[in-house]
């Protein structure tokens, strides 16, 4: 594969730097770009110089990791399995904090080249300020490597901490990129497709409550009163139906043209990953991949999805930053994580462009503010004047006695349900339970039952809670064969 002028212009760059005794390069290139293939190819420029001896790569994700391993394999020529006559190893920050004495001796032996691929997600400039993985790269690389490469898409930490390794200039503290390749450049190269944003919304919305019904002309009006939560907008059938429909009609059309082409869709947790798929089959007849942190193996699933010819894969948090999937063209944001950090490495996934007719690249979103603000913020990178952002109404349909008839009005049920604890303790009370009668009345009320459905209730919220922030580490650490660990 020929090097994109961006990509040679980098190496080119990196190893200037390099030889000059600059031993840390930050490159930032818009997703999408080609990033793999341009650190790939600075490793085999400096291991044919005999410039370093091994190279040890980190990132963010399983399916990334092992896409590096495949892109230094093909380009050095050599076996990058970490195993004996290797010339290096593929590994996700997550192993960082496992990594044992006799790996570190390697730098005190060897020339390390190590590449960070979504530096990012590593903070610190010191050991107090650091998070763990970042603590780990300032103990153990940070004086110890011979070269480093520091890759990122988005340059930025949705907590301000500061990125390891990394230099803060200028009164706005701005970070210092020893390259920058950013998506209006990768426009005009057509390295990266112009992305259309569509964001839906609605001037008729209803929230209908036990005493009143509140009417709300936007969702930024509804989310200023407080009237519903994010969350209940993307999780609302109607909003999820217009938003699934109108993506699908957008995918028909490309496929016409690329038969291959496919659509993500991005969900807020598992049960609603669920939903969505359900939904699909129940309303589109159409088929569709799920990849959560809770399948065995996920990193599988995207792959197979890759080679695939299945129009649909929803997601969640398993095909964000780094995930080379080029045949996405349409995409659903229904997460409910608004960084605009989030927001631009989902709207990277369908900016590759490839070989096929059709490049164009869609993103459905509701009309939240954040992420209209993001929005107008890509449409400020387009090198050319260019209406990258829509909007569409949400046409929803009510039943008027056997019919399904077309309505402009968006509901939202806020109607209080009754507390079936409430409605115990008040049977309770009626009956004048004493000690003696409790098993009788214990029948009556069928506690046994009742509790058995709270405890189900309860348990699969608070692990939903806890599980997306442990999960990921999960199939991380089964996929680096740590199963040790989380067993």
């Amino acid at each position: 594969m020929k090097l994109r002028q961006w990509q040679s212009n980098c190496v080119n760059t990196a190893l200037a730097k390099y030889v000059k005794g600059q031993n840390h390069f930050l490159a930032l290139a818009t997703p999408g770009a080609g990033k793999t293939f341009m650190a790939s190819e600075l490793a085999s420029r400096l291991l044919k110089n005999n410039l370093i001896d091994i190279i040890v790569c980190f990132s963010p994700s399983s399916i990334v990791s092992q896409d590096f391993t495949e892109s230094l394999q093909l380009k050095i020529n050599e076996r990058f399995d970490g195993l004996i006559g290797a010339k290096g190893r593929s590994l996700t920050y997550q192993a960082l904090s496992h990594l044992d004495a006799n790996f570190w001796q390697l730098f005190q032996k060897y020339q390390v080249f190590v590449i960070f691929d979504e530096i990012h997600h590593c903070a610190g400039s010191n050991i107090d300020n650091a998070n763990a993985w970042g603590e780990q790269i300032i103990l153990n690389i940070q004086n110890e490597a011979k070269f480093t490469l520091a890759l990122t898409g988005t340059p930025w930490r949705s907590d301000t901490a500061p990125i390891v390794l990394s230099n803060y200039v200028g009164q706005n503290n701005r970070i210092a990129c020893d390259y920058v390749y950013g998506l209006a450049e990768a426009i005009k190269d057509a390295v990266c497709r112009i992305p259309q944003i569509v964001a839906v919304d609605n001037d008729n919305i209803s929230v209908i409550g036990n005493d009143d019904t509140q009417i709300f002309n936007s969702f930024k009006t509804l989310l200023a009163e407080s009237a519903v939560s994010y969350k209940e907008i993307i999780e609302n059938e109607e909003v999820m139906k217009y938003m699934i429909s109108s993506a699908r009609k957008k995918l028909s059309n490309i496929r016409k043209v690329n038969p291959n082409a496919a659509g993500l869709i991005v969900a807020s947790s598992v049960e609603h990953a669920k939903r969505i798929s359900i939904l699909m089959k129940d309303q589109f007849h159409e088929q569709s991949d799920v990849v959560t942190y809770r399948e065995n193996e996920p990193t599988n699933i995207i792959q197979q999805f890759r080679q695939a010819k299945t129009k649909w894969i929803i997601s969640v948090g398993m095909i964000s930053e780094g995930t080379n999937i080029p045949r996405l063209q349409v995409c659903c944001h229904l997460t409910n994580i608004k960084t605009e950090m989030h927001f631009r490495q989902i709207l990277g996934r369908i900016l590759r462009v490839t070989n096929a007719h059709n490049q164009e690249a869609i993103m459905y979103m509701p009309a939240e503010p954040k992420l209209l603000e993001y929005a107008y913020r890509v449409n400020q990178d387009i090198p050319f004047e260019s209406d990258v952002v829509k909007f569409e109404k949400i046409k929803t349909t009510s039943e008027v006695g056997v019919k399904k008839v077309p309505t402009d009005n968006l509901s939202f049920n806020k109607k209080a349900t009754k507390d079936p604890s409430h409605d115990a303790k008040l049977t309770q009370r009626q009956l004048k339970i004493d000690l003696d009668d409790f098993a009788k009345v214990a029948e009556v009320l069928n506690l046994d039952t009742y509790n058995k459905k709270v405890d189900c209730h309860f348990l699969p919220s608070s692990y939903e809670k806890e599980v997306n922030i442990f999960g990921r580490f999960h199939q991380e650490a089964l996929a680096l064969g740590l199963s040790e660990l989380v067993n």
